[in-house]
């Protein structure tokens, strides 16, 4: 008797925390059961320097990255979750200084971008946020951008993803 006893102790608390709310999943995002659907709307490119193909590709991996990551289906308009906003900075400065002439070791490319974030469900859950990411490199900024740009957009996405679905 006693061994079913702490069996059940044991076990509950489990049950209850698997079963809690309908939100929890294991990649830490608590969208609520009720959302279904989500919307990203062009990001559009107002930065100083402007990357003709940035505003595109910004977009579209924040949609992939939703998909991706969450059960939300992609709709046009109407959606529970609605994601907009603009890429408000690209800058490439000097990161590391040094050697004989003082000239740049290592560069920093840095992306910004506004988001707004419209939660339809829990309105108390929306937000209009600014996220920045850089990334250092050395030799030439058209030999390494595409890749940078890549790897920057990867860390925003999941900034943006975990503010708005793991709230981070």
């Amino acid at each position: 008797m006693r061994k079913t006893t702490l069996t059940l102790l044991f076990i509950l608390p489990l049950l209850l925390v698997w079963q809690s709310c309908g939100m929890y999943k294991l990649n830490g995002s608590l969208i609520p059961a009720e959302m279904k659907t989500f919307q990203v709307q062009i990001f559009d490119n107002v930065a100083p320097i402007v990357v003709p193909t940035l505003s595109n590709s910004f977009t579209e991996a924040l949609k992939d990255r939703i998909r991706s990551q969450s059960r939300l289906s992609q709709v046009n308009s109407d959606a529970d979750a609605i994601f907009e906003g603009r890429i408000t900075g690209y800058s490439i400065a000097p990161a590391a200084v040094g050697g004989a002439n003082d000239r740049a070791q290592a560069n920093r490319l840095t992306i910004s971008v506004a988001v707004t974030y419209h939660d339809n469900i829990n309105p108390d859950n929306s937000f209009e946020q600014t996220f920045s990411r850089y990334q250092d490199f050395t030799g030439l900024v058209q030999s390494n951008e595409t890749q940078l740009i890549t790897d920057i957009t990867d860390m925003l996405t999941q900034d943006i993803f975990n503010r708005a679905f793991a709230n981070w």
